[in-house]
């Protein structure tokens, strides 16, 4: 896989199927796109949208776009979820631990 950033427009987008067709900037031949190489953004693209990515190219010799995303939108991080995740694990076992306190001290 190639580091390099790309970029080119959304031609065509078939949201009911996620997937689509970005014409590079380079004038190169257009190169396939699924939703789950724009994971993070904070919405679905639309035709017309500037894409930013990196190209990928499979066995079957075919290349597809991956690590996108949509120019001018917002992506959510994965680790800011898992960070939250945490914080209410860390505040569970805090309230279980501060009850198993009170109710060994209650039976002493």
């Amino acid at each position: 896989m190639t580091k390099t950033e790309n970029k080119g427009v959304l031609k065509t987008w078939k949201d009911d199927r996620g997937f689509g067709f970005i014409k590079p900037d380079d004038d190169s031949d257009d190169l396939f796109i699924h939703i789950s190489a724009l994971q993070g953004m904070t919405r679905r693209p639309y035709r017309g949208d500037v894409i930013f990515y990196q190209v990928e190219h499979g066995n079957d010799g075919k290349s597809k776009a991956v690590n996108a995303r949509i120019e001018g939108v917002d992506s959510h991080s994965v680790e800011k979820n898992s960070d939250k995740k945490w914080l209410w694990i860390s505040i569970v076992v805090l309230g279980l631990g501060a009850i198993a306190a009170a109710v060994y001290v209650s039976n002493i």
